[in-house]
């Protein structure tokens, strides 16, 4: 057997459905016996959007997304892609061509050390010396992604080696299901005694609540206890935002009224919390929090994140020891907290589900919800998008100023219906990533969310959506701006650089790549082009609308304002 077959046998063995890359001369040998394979192979129009599509199968399946380059640009094209899942926690193959071995230890044709290029961006790079191998090459690289936490792997195959004569192994090897550790009783039993002796503890869920079926037990935690539970942006839906306990979304660079909640907390109860989500000194600022960490690993040295309990096991393991020990033991029922998610909800036009209403609060701040202004205001926009979607319809948010809106103002029912990346924060992940949400959710309604700067970024996959006919529909925030750094140079300095633009005719542009597109021309409307992307079959839809980016500022200027009650 040719050592490019067994690979590709290899990857069949760790049940992989769909290779997303970019043909070269490299990988020649691999696109070829791609064709005696049941994989997919989704040719993109870049390598950047083959390895954000691979992200967003990891994210979305729990198993690794596989994306395939060549040699020197093809491998330098993925890395942002390949950065983004490994620290955004989604486990990730990448496999790169590569020159021959006969002529590496020289200077030759596009010929680099790609394996030290994915070193810091991956939880481990190889490169395939002999063709035996493969397998175990393979099964390691399948295991490592996604052994907690998740990340990325990278292989590396030279083209001599792909052509290789090899004797085939047994596939698939053992593919027995990894055990992780239970939690030591000690550090449960003294995450209790800081619960008992707690006056106001909250709970902050990180992006670990939503893998490995901790958000059900999270959720048993937090009705049994009482204790409400604030997400950061990677956390959203861990627990349902119409649950009365939930806080919804913290982690804005802004003050909020979240922030209250945690300025009032003597306890914190860190759950699946990565430190690259919300720095800790900006909810511990004086270090005096008690905090209780549950996650997969110890937690990281920083001087605002001394923790007096750390619970390091599988996190639906240890939050079930804590559930059964405590019992209804444990009781919180704070009205600060009550009025402080009331506040949220009523600002951004879901009062419906508060605890009570409220007279004090501020109608100016809860106006642009419902606001017929145009261009049309960020807070209508998302209020009418959640109304419209379904609560297991999938919403993926590209990096940008709309980022934070999306995290403030859209509720999220269930976990991987709002996706953000907001570890490596990258720019441009919607289009493609809404490709793969929409390729494994045929039947539910997913829609890319970015801004015109974004959506420049990888225009180019539209034509892969075109090409696949798959109806995902994106929502372009217009506002010809990377607006995001000029809010936050405007937070900083007082006016902003070199962060506007112009833009092409986004509609016409849509459709000469072949899909159907819409401009929204007034707030009216914004409904109802949305409600018709969503029944056009077999191609996906543009819908662009002008957006008010002096809310953005506004908004940081009425949140330093706020006062804890």
């Amino acid at each position: 057997m040719k050592a490019s077959d067994l690979f590709l046998k290899a990857l069949e063995s760790e049940g992989v459905e769909f290779i997303f890359g970019v043909p070269g001369e490299e990988n020649a040998d691999i696109m070829i016996s791609l064709l005696d394979s049941p994989i997919q192979f989704i040719m993109t129009r870049h390598e950047q959007g083959a390895a954000f599509m691979a992200d967003l199968y990891g994210r979305l399946t729990g198993k690794p997304g596989v994306c395939l380059a060549t040699l020197g640009p093809g491998a330098t094209n993925l890395v942002t892609g390949v950065a983004n899942a490994h620290f955004d926690r989604s486990p990730c193959l990448a496999i790169t061509g590569q020159a021959s071995t006969e002529r590496l230890h020289k200077e030759s044709h596009q010929n680099m050390n790609v394996i030290d290029m994915f070193k810091p961006l991956t939880k481990w790079t190889t490169t395939i010396r002999q063709p035996d191998s493969i397998p175990e090459v393979i099964h390691k690289a399948f295991r490592l992604a996604t052994t907690e936490k998740p990340g990325a792997c990278h292989i590396e195959l030279p083209e001599n080696i792909a052509k290789m004569e090899c004797h085939l192994k047994p596939i698939p090897l053992d593919g027995y299901k990894l055990r992780r550790p239970a939690p030591d009783y000690k550090a449960v039993d003294r995450a209790i005694e800081i619960l008992r002796n707690a006056q106001r503890p909250i709970i902050l869920a990180g992006n670990g609540c939503i893998r490995k079926r901790a958000s059900r037990q999270l959720k048993r935690f937090v009705e049994q206890t009482g204790i409400m539970v604030a997400h950061t942006f990677m956390g959203k839906g861990a627990v349902d935002d119409r649950d009365p306990h939930s806080l919804l979304t913290a982690g804005l660079s802004a003050r909020d009224h979240v922030s209250e909640a945690f300025e009032q907390a003597d306890v914190v109860i860190t759950i699946g919390y990565d430190l690259i989500e919300w720095p800790p000194d900006r909810w511990n600022p004086d270090e005096d929090k008690a905090i209780i960490h549950i996650d997969f690993e110890p937690a990281e040295v920083d001087s605002h994140y001394h923790c007096q309990v750390e619970v390091v096991s599988d996190i639906a393991s240890a939050l079930w020891e804590i559930n059964e020990h405590i019992g209804d033991s444990l009781k919180f029922d704070d009205p600060l907290l009550r009025h402080i998610r009331d506040h949220i909800l009523y600002e951004i036009g879901f009062d419906q589900f508060a605890s009570e209403k409220h007279d004090d609060f501020d109608a100016d701040a809860a106006a642009p919800a419902h606001s017929d202004a145009f261009p049309m205001k960020p807070q209508r926009i998302l209020r009418e998008l959640r109304l419209l979607m379904d609560e297991d319809d999938i919403l993926i948010s590209d990096v940008g100023a709309h980022k934070i809106w999306t995290a403030r103002h859209y509720l999220t029912y269930q976990p991987n219906t709002c996706i953000i990346s907001n570890g490596f924060c990258s720019m441009a992940i919607a289009l493609p990533g809404a490709i793969t949400a929409k390729m494994l959710n045929p039947h539910k309604r997913v829609v890319g969310l970015m801004g015109d700067g974004g959506f420049m970024m990888n225009v180019q996959e539209l034509a892969t959506a075109v090409e696949r006919q798959i109806p995902a529909v994106y929502l372009v925030w217009e506002d010809e701006a990377f607006s995001l750094i000029k809010w936050k140079q405007e937070n900083a300095f007082g006016k902003s650089s070199h962060t506007t633009f112009k833009n092409p005719d986004i509609v016409g542009l849509s459709r000469a790549f072949g899909a159907h597109a819409i401009r929204v021309n007034a707030a009216a409307e914004f409904g109802p082009a949305m409600q018709e992307a969503f029944s056009i079959e077999k191609k996906p839809t543009v819908v662009v609308v002008k957006v008010d980016d002096t809310e953005n500022k506004k908004l940081t200027d009425r949140l330093g304002r706020l006062i804890a009650h």
